[in-house]
């Protein structure tokens, strides 16, 4: 074991800190943690809209109040507000991050961003959620085109002295703006020309939906499931690194389930952010919120590992283990390495298969991440199987972990009785 974790420091970690690092994935990730509160918004607003199709009662109470079903139309007005405009949200906060890292006037670059965001025909289409690789593919190429243009002096044009700055600022920007929204308006023109009517449509359908039915595989699952925990074994924050990836995709499955659903057909997809927040990541990375228990369990023995412990429990109840993750610590730790891996690959199996046979909904509501366990999986799928496979979940973790809880408590406590 100390031969693989020092190939790793060696070989791995340099490389997995570099991406971690990698400025365009860390504007991308940034640009989400700033929509998130939104998101929660828009799916909860959209669930109150939708709770009337599980329970009628609540439907004909709220009709008989307002007389009708306009009392809907709050939950309308707020996802126009949130997921209806997403794509616009990324499109400026991708491209602000990304300036920014460069040294640049980042609010500038986000208004260019959005600029070019609506000469692709934004106004028509993609708006909300299906324009989402859409907005951060314009996003990502205005940054690099627009900062490169800011920077050439032939472009600068020079206002006289006593002008304020920031009128001077905006002039200094205007050729390259004009430079390029101009060529996005001729990438425009040139799509249309191939008689695409709606670039939107037909990119989410070439591009997005496909790679949103890839990860939504039980093979991605398992995937998110192993490569967070690894990443946090060798101290790198594995959920910050891959949460662009998962972003991308959460926020088009989590609309996408919900408009089948009120369609009255099958959720499509079954992979997103609330499924794993909610049925792998209880207590946070690695389903610590089992180890917490069953060291209260088998570990009480041991003092050192109930002061981390009593410290850890109640953070790791809204998800929130670092006090784990570096005081007992989990980070390196030989003994916990194999319980901190599979387990989350063992819940996300369970998770993943209950929802694909029908014992459990798909999720389909953000619920926040730091939404209790158990509560979190009712929330997110509208249902007591949830809470039910949260609970299942949560037991599964604490059989898994108390058999190295042991032993790592017979292996301290001979280590302390032989100093």
């Amino acid at each position: 074991m100390d031969g693989f974790i020092n190939f790793m420091e060696r070989r791995f970690i340099p490389i997995a800190s570099k991406i971690g690092a990698q400025r365009h994935l860390v504007a991308i990730r940034d640009s989400f943690m700033v929509t998130m509160p939104l998101m929660i918004l828009g799916a909860l607003a959209v669930m109150i809209n939708n709770l009337s199709l599980t329970i009628p009662a609540f439907g004909d109470f709220m009709n008989g109040i307002f007389g009708g079903e306009s009392w809907k139309g709050f939950g309308g007005s707020v996802w126009n507000g949130t997921f209806g405009i997403l794509s616009v949200f990324i499109a400026f906060l991708v491209a602000y991050n990304l300036a920014n890292s460069y040294g640049k006037d980042g609010v500038s670059t986000g208004v260019v961003s959005v600029a070019c965001f609506f000469t692709l025909g934004a106004a028509t289409s993609g708006m909300n959620s299906s324009g989402l690789f859409v907005a951060l593919i314009v996003a990502i190429v205005v940054t690099e085109l627009f900062r490169r243009l800011l920077g050439n002096p032939k472009l600068v044009v020079k206002m006289p002295d006593g002008v304020p700055p920031a009128v001077a600022k905006s002039f200094a920007a205007l050729f390259p703006a004009m430079i390029t929204i101009s060529l996005f308006g001729l990438v425009a023109a040139v799509i249309a020309s191939f008689g695409v009517e709606d670039m939107f449509a037909s990119f989410y359908a070439m591009v997005q939906e496909p790679f949103m039915g890839l990860a939504n595989s039980y093979g991605s699952a398992l995937l998110i499931a192993f490569i967070t925990p690894f990443l946090w074994f060798f101290g790198l924050h594995g959920a910050n690194m891959i949460d662009p990836f998962m972003q991308a995709i959460n926020a088009p499955a989590i609309e996408a389930n919900m408009a089948a659903l009120s369609a009255g057909k099958t959720a499509p997809y079954i992979v997103n952010k609330p499924f794993i927040d909610s049925f792998v990541n209880m207590g946070g990375t690695g389903v610590t919120l089992g180890l917490i228990i069953a060291i209260y369990l088998v570990g009480r023995k041991h003092k050192a590992f109930m002061v981390v412990n009593n410290l850890a429990a109640a953070p790791g109840v809204f998800n929130i283990n670092e006090p784990l993750m570096f005081g007992l610590p989990l980070v390196l730790n030989p003994i916990m390495f194999i319980p901190f891996i599979l387990t989350p690959m063992v819940c996300v199996t369970t998770a993943y298969f209950a929802t694909k046979f029908g014992l459990v909904p798909p999720a389909t509501v953000m619920p926040p991440w730091v939404t209790p366990p158990i509560l979190g999986g009712f929330l997110a799928t509208q249902s007591i199987a949830g809470a039910v496979l949260s609970a299942v979940n949560l037991a599964i973790s604490i059989v898994m972990y108390v058999p190295f809880v042991m032993l790592s408590t017979k292996q301290e406590l001979k280590r302390e009785a032989a100093q």
